[in-house]
């Protein structure tokens, strides 16, 4: 009897447990490369909007978040007039038609950044509903925000997976 559970807990285990993967996953191929939003619709008469740049390389994405800001909530030394860019490194997975993107708030050199300071800091999350109008346009619609993120390709690149 002891020695069928202890091979019982063994198999379990090992089953059960799973080394982390040695590469880098290659990631979405349409996606691979540098992305850009030049504006937003309305964007004159809202009062803050964000123009997103995101560049996918494999399964990795950075992303740059331009705000621009009408209203002053915040530091102005933060805030520089109204105009502010947050930076986020992670990581990304799409089913069907939803991106997820998994990350953290950098500093401009994706550099992890430590708490407190301008801006957010700590965990990015986003859930994306992705449209494809052809290989070099397409559009982002958030779960957290109604205004899309309709971006064009700037740069083609290919994947080539790194250890990890």
């Amino acid at each position: 009897m002891q020695k069928a559970f202890t091979f019982l807990f063994l198999a379990f285990t090992l089953y059960a447990c799973s080394p982390n993967k040695p590469m880098q996953g290659k990631g979405e191929d349409y996606l691979q490369g540098m992305w850009k939003q030049d504006s937003v619709p309305g964007q004159k008469q809202l009062l803050t909007y964000s123009l997103y740049e995101f560049k996918f390389s494999c399964d990795s994405v950075y992303a740059t978040i331009q705000t621009v800001s009408k209203v002053n909530t915040g530091y102005d030394t933060c805030m520089n007039a109204g105009n502010w860019t947050e930076y986020v490194r992670g990581t990304y997975e799409q089913k069907n038609d939803t991106l997820r993107i998994k990350g953290n708030f950098c500093n401009a050199d994706f550099s992890l950044k430590s708490a407190g300071g301008c801006f957010r800091s700590g965990v990015y999350q986003d859930v994306f509903k992705v449209d494809r109008s052809n290989d070099s346009l397409i559009q982002f619609s958030s779960i957290a925000n109604v205004i899309p993120i309709k971006l064009h390709l700037i740069n083609k690149v290919s994947c080539n997976p790194k250890s990890l």
